[in-house]
C-alpha cells in the first residue's frame, strides 16, 4: 500500500510540476498561437558581445527591429542549421514585413567559432543574418543572463555541445515577447510573428 502510495504521490507531483512549468512560460493563446509569451521576462536585457567585424552590439543596437535570437555553433550537427535555415524561410515568407526581422546567432563555442566562421557559416543562410560572439566568460554569462543551457560533451578528440534551442524573439522597442520552438513549422512562426508585428 505505502508503493501504491508513494506512485501515486510522484504522479500527483509531477503533475504538478507540468502546470508549474506552463503557468512560468505563460503561454497565452490570445497573443500568440503557438509560441510561448515571454513578455515581461527581463532575459537578454544587459549583454554585451562582438559582432563578426568587431563592433559592440547589445540589445538597444537593434532597437526598431524585430529582434530572433537563436543560440548554438557551428559545428553543430542538425539543429543549428535546421533552426537557422528555417529563420531564413520565415524571413521571406513575411514578406515586406521580413525586412523588419532581424535574426541574430550567437555562439557557445568561442574556441573554434572564430569571427570569418560565423561570418561565413550565417551568411549561408541569409545575407543578412548577423552573428555575435564573447570570451569563454562573456558567453557563459550572456547563457545564464538568457537562462540558455549548454555543456561540452566529448567525442573522441573534439566535442560537440548540447544546447537549448530556443528563438527568442524581441518587439522592435527592445522587449522580450515571444519564444518559439525548434519543432515549430515554418508556417507556425510565420503567424505568430506577424502577431507581434501587429503590435510592435
Amino acid at each position: 500500500m505505502n508503493v501504491h502510495l508513494t506512485r501515486r504521490n510522484v504522479m500527483v507531483g509531477l503533475a504538478g510540476f507540468g502546470l508549474g512549468l506552463l503557468a512560468s512560460f505563460d503561454s497565452v493563446a490570445s497573443t500568440f498561437k503557438y509560441g510561448w509569451d515571454l513578455t515581461g521576462q527581463p532575459r537578454g536585457r544587459s549583454f554585451t558581445l562582438s559582432d563578426t567585424q568587431g563592433n559592440q552590439k547589445t540589445l538597444s543596437s537593434y532597437k526598431g527591429r524585430v529582434l530572433m535570437v537563436f543560440f548554438g555553433f557551428t559545428q553543430c550537427p542538425a539543429v543549428c542549421p535546421v533552426t537557422l535555415s528555417r529563420a531564413a524561410k520565415v524571413k521571406k515568407q513575411l514578406g515586406p514585413d521580413g525586412d523588419r526581422l532581424q535574426v541574430v546567432f550567437i555562439t557557445l563555442d568561442p574556441e573554434r567559432d572564430t569571427p570569418a566562421v560565423l561570418e561565413a557559416y550565417v551568411k549561408t543562410f541569409d545575407p543578412t543574418f548577423e552573428a555575435l560572439y564573447g570570451s569563454l566568460e562573456v558567453t557563459a554569462a550572456t547563457a545564464e543572463e538568457f537562462g540558455v543551457f549548454y555543456e561540452k560533451t566529448p567525442i573522441g578528440t573534439t566535442y560537440t555541445i548540447s544546447h537549448t534551442a530556443m528563438s527568442y524573439v524581441y518587439d522592435s522597442a527592445g522587449v522580450l515577447r515571444l519564444g518559439l520552438s525548434q519543432a515549430f513549422t515554418e508556417q507556425q512562426c510565420v503567424e505568430d510573428l506577424l502577431s507581434l508585428m501587429r503590435i510592435s
